[in-house]
């Protein structure tokens, strides 16, 4: 049977559904919304994930966080966030009274009903084929069109599991490749399709489409299992948390919150836009502030042009613009990131501003790679903690040495861990704290930043 869905993302509310079927677990004192305003605190337990919940230089972020985070807002609450390992810590965690609420899309089903009160903006996951969409590309668009066709995917994985059932319901015909290696990620298949690589891959819609934002050229409208209903979830006992939580639902739905949490992550391009006309550079320079990246590199004993590669990294020199994710001014610096610093987010519009704070947030970041005796590998572990923050460049040195890599080398070694930060089995191992990373931007940022500074060096005085 073949069955065709059109790719949309629904955002409804949902009604928490009351059961009076008698629960045979004891069930927790209650903690209703009551309590939680006596304590004045929200506490949410969610999944580190890129569409969730993770740490981003320092700063929290993800959809779901953005959103409960309002909800905490709009209570007056506190809010504290708690990460679990996996969906059945979920649920645990909850029923313990770890946790007041779970701030994350948990599939709806008749025993989960019995089991909790579902609440909040409900989204429909399902899977999807991943495939370039370059001119000239010929994009698949009924699943029968996959006979035939090469289709990648990690082995033993749930993508892996929905392609065989989907393959049998065709009457066989998909040609099903694994890719047994666990040093790649699904973010990497679907980064293969899109240079080209492969032609085919699977992922969620959700994951599919955040990384459309980080490439423009893949197309994820080919639905290849069911939609399923999913939303946040509280216990049973707790009908005016619940109650709550769908008044501020229906409220953000109309509003603006949502739509700019869906835009940051879902739409807007990671990929920054400078096309349009940037400041100008004097024939013979660098950058319209060699004097200045000159001035205070001596204060990190830097050459200045890796200053200069930097800048150029984070803003072509646009010293105005905002990243998607808050990062501001010539030298991308978070702006809680500039309040610890000493500086305030408005200052950094000042290029000179900006380049301090940057000088300055580098070395706050070298500090912790002092035990690194190769002054060329700190250089290379001080850009990585630039870009993701030194908790996940801990994790990845920690990973490293657990499987027999180097800590104190990048190349080969602490680099291909960061890379496996964004697949569960490495970022919820005991030694890892800072969670989920997009760990393919880090090794992209480092290897981009030394590859420009290295040709700066190599041009003419």
């Amino acid at each position: 049977m073949v069955f065709r869905w059109i790719n949309v993302f629904l955002v409804t509310l949902s009604a928490c559904t009351l059961s009076t079927k008698k629960e045979s677990a004891v069930e927790m004192p209650a903690v209703d919304l009551p309590q939680i305003k006596e304590k004045k605190e929200l506490t949410a337990v969610t999944l580190n994930a890129s569409t969730s919940y993770f740490i981003y230089k320092m700063q929290p972020m993800g959809y779901e966080y953005d959103l409960i985070e309002d909800f905490a807002a709009s209570q007056g609450l506190n809010l504290k966030i708690k990460v679990a390992e996996n969906i059945t810590r979920l649920e645990e965690m909850l029923q313990a009274g770890e946790a007041d609420l779970v701030a994350y899309p948990v599939q709806m089903d008749h025993a989960m009903k019995n089991k909790y009160l579902f609440c909040g903006v409900e989204q429909q996951n399902h899977l999807v084929i991943v495939q370039r969409a370059n001119k000239g590309d010929s994009i698949v668009s009924d699943v029968t069109q996959l006979i035939g066709k090469e289709v990648w995917v990690k082995k033993k994985s749930r993508y892996h599991e929905r392609l065989e059932s989907l393959n049998r319901e065709l009457g066989g015909g998909i040609i099903i490749r694994n890719i047994e290696r666990d040093t790649v990620t699904t973010e990497d298949l679907i980064e293969m399709v899109s240079r080209g690589e492969i032609r085919y891959t699977v992922s969620e819609n959700n994951l599919a489409r955040l990384n459309r934002t980080y490439h423009r050229n893949i197309h994820i409208d080919l639905p290849i299992s069911f939609p399923q209903r999913a939303s946040w979830i509280v216990r049973r006992n707790a009908p005016e948390l619940a109650r709550a939580v769908n008044e501020w639902a229906e409220n953000v739905s109309k509003g603006s919150t949502l739509r700019a949490a869906v835009k940051r992550y879902f739409e807007q391009s990671k990929q920054d836009d400078f096309t349009f006309e940037g400041p100008g550079v004097k024939k013979g320079d660098l950058s319209p502030y060699d004097d200045l990246f000159k001035k205070y590199a001596a204060e990190l004993e830097w050459d200045w042009q890796l200053l200069v590669s930097i800048a150029w990294q984070e803003s072509r020199f646009h010293n105005h613009l905002e990243s998607w994710a808050g990062a501001k001014g010539l030298m991308g610096i978070m702006p809680r990131t500039a309040r610890s610093l000493g500086f305030s987010p408005d200052s950094l519009d000042n290029p000179e501003t900006a380049i301090q704070a940057g000088v300055k947030c580098l070395i706050y970041f070298r500090r912790y790679f002092a035990d690194i005796q190769d002054p060329e590998e700190r250089v290379k572990f001080t850009l990585a903690a630039y870009n993701a923050g030194n908790g996940h460049i801990t994790d990845a040195r920690k990973l490293a040495s657990k499987w027999g890599a180097n800590p104190d080398i990048w190349e080969g070694n602490v680099a291909e861990y960061i890379r496996l930060k964004s697949e569960p089995e490495y970022y919820n191992d005991s030694v890892c704290k800072h969670g989920y990373l997009r760990g393919t931007e880090t090794f992209g940022y480092v290897r981009e930043v030394l590859s420009r500074y290295r040709f700066y060096k190599s041009r003419p005085d």
